[in-house]
Formats: C-alpha cells, structure tokens, sequence
C-alpha cells in the first residue's frame, strides 16, 4: 500500500491555488512548509498526500519516489 501512496504523488496534480495542476511531488518544499506552518494542509486523501510529500522532502528522502517501479 506504501508503495501506491508513493506512486500517486507522481501522477496526482494539485487541484486549486498557487501551483493548480502540478504533479504533487513537484510542489516546491517553501510551500509545503508555508502549508505546515499555517496549518494549512487540506482534509482528506490530499491533505495526506500534500503531508507525505512534505515529509518526504524535508527528510531528504526524495529519491523514495522517484525509485519506484
């Protein structure tokens, strides 16, 4: 399942606001934490995917989505 979560944030695009209709994992880490800081993150599946893709960049561990086959 990690593993599909993963896969969306490559083929799921923003749907509203600044970056409308960029692939999640391309939304740049200063809005992710813009996101973070003002508890701004959404309610539901994309507020888990925004999340995760702020983990995942802060951490450094971008090259977890880009391994994925």
């Amino acid at each position: 399942m990690e593993n599909e979560i993963l896969k969306s944030l490559l083929i799921i695009k923003m749907p509203y606001g600044k970056y409308k209709d960029t692939i999640l994992a391309k939304i740049p880490v200063s809005y992710l934490e813009w996101m973070a800081r003002e508890n701004a993150f959404p309610a539901g599946q994309l507020g888990m995917q925004l999340h995760t893709v702020y983990e995942i960049k802060i951490n450094g561990l971008e090259k977890l989505l880009y391994n994925q086959k």
